[in-house]
């Protein structure tokens, strides 16, 4: 007789049936998992001919509209139309050619015909011997990303466009590279380290003879300092109604002193209201006299360069325009005989770093205008301009701006 087989222990026998069913309550819970997953899950079988699908998940059908039913058996290229990208439909194909992961972002077509922009990826599943046996496609539609990303494009573009037309406006409202007024033979250079800048430069002429100069740069960079530029420039105007340059005396209108310009400012100016300041040096030319008036508003020195003997900065001292309440303000004179020389510059020059983050600094600026003086003005301007924009090759970090005067006879 043969023996009879023992019966398995009870408790061996239940084990086993937990083990059997924990593996198909993981199956299961896999397949809920990936029928309610928000994007589009699909698989496809790279064994048969044209790689059909042969599962796709409840979001599948929720983003592309297609139902299973219609879509089983079938390559997923049905989602393409018209204005899908033949360039990403080759990179698909080669991935799925090599057998790699892929992912891309194309243009594809729901049943009802509308499109969407759809994050593809696709990953190669492979068996025991490296071979490819199904491919596991997830789709995300990521339309609205992709049409808030063009409406930002569209906006900065629009907005650069309006910062050229502003930096055309804020150029036009420059005095000429170079111009002869009177006895004064004046040139500028101008260098914004943005589209727009901060600094501005003004020459202004009054009826009355004498000749207005200013000098002025607006903390910070971008639209915000420009626009108070602007603001600036239309304020130092002489023909604006109001101005801050001219008042009316018993005999008509005349020049009101720099310091009373830069004591007005301040006032109308301020930086709890403005949040922003700015440094300036503003002067008044008078040539029957051959004086020059200014004042200095937390400004850089300018540069005067006589005729003959070495250049100095001119002496005078104040606040920034609108950093403090009540701030006063001194006027200063310098007196201009014919092939003297003045040279204003904002802070933009002297700041400027090289590659190591050295500045060019305020000495070397006078050695290279004492070095220009038998140039011509413009000419020795632009040199010198065009030595700072080296030393900071090309990268300036802030607007380089430059006004010179010389005396003529």
């Amino acid at each position: 007789m043969s023996a009879k087989r023992p019966e398995p222990h009870p408790r061996a026998s239940a084990a086993a049936r937990l083990r059997k069913r924990a593996l198909a309550d993981q199956l299961a819970l896999k397949d809920r998992a990936l029928d309610v997953a928000a994007e589009g899950i699909t698989i496809a079988d790279a064994r048969l001919p044209d790689r059909p699908l042969i599962y796709v998940n409840e979001g599948f059908e929720r983003v592309t509209g297609y139902s299973a039913a219609a879509v089983l058996g079938k390559n997923c290229r049905f989602l393409q139309g018209p204005d899908t990208d033949p360039a990403v439909v080759t990179e698909i194909r080669a991935a799925v050619a090599d057998g790699r992961e892929c992912i891309v972002e194309i243009l594809n077509y729901r049943r009802d015909g509308s499109t969407f922009w759809n994050r593809l990826s696709i990953t190669p599943v492979r068996d025991g011997h490296g071979e490819v046996t199904h491919y596991i496609g997830v789709q995300s539609d990521v339309t609205a990303r992709r049409e808030a990303e063009h409406g930002l494009r569209r906006a900065n573009e629009a907005l650069e466009q309006d910062l050229r037309l502003a930096a055309r406006v804020q150029r036009a409202l420059l005095p000429p590279a170079e111009t002869q007024l009177g006895r004064l033979h004046i040139a500028r250079a101008f260098h914004p380290c943005t589209s727009l800048a901060g600094d501005a430069v003004g020459v202004v002429a009054f009826p009355l003879g004498p000749m207005g100069l200013y000098l002025l740069d607006v903390s910070g960079h971008g639209v915000g300092a420009a626009l108070l530029s602007f603001t600036l420039n239309h304020t130092l105007s002489p023909t604006v109604e109001g101005s801050l340059l001219v008042e009316d005396v018993g005999q008509g209108r005349c020049v009101i002193p720099p310091s009373r310009v830069a004591e007005r400012l301040n006032r109308q100016f301020p930086m709890d209201r403005t949040k922003q300041y700015f440094t300036m040096v503003y002067g008044v030319f008078d040539a029957s006299r051959e004086r020059f008036d200014y004042v200095m508003a937390g400004h850089p020195a300018p540069v005067f360069l006589p005729r003959t003997g070495p250049p100095v900065p001119l002496p005078g001292r104040g606040l920034p325009i609108g950093m403090i309440e009540n701030a006063t303000f001194e006027d200063e004179t310098a007196f201009l005989q014919p092939g003297d020389r003045l040279y204003f510059y904002t802070d933009g020059v002297i700041e400027a770093l090289d590659a190591s983050e050295q500045e060019f600094g305020f000495a070397r600026l006078v050695a290279e205008l004492d070095r220009q003086r038998d140039r011509p003005l413009r000419v020795g301007l632009d040199l010198v301009a065009n030595l700072v924009r080296d030393w900071s090759g090309g990268q300036l970090r802030d607007d380089v701006t430059l006004l010179a005067v010389e005396r003529t006879d």
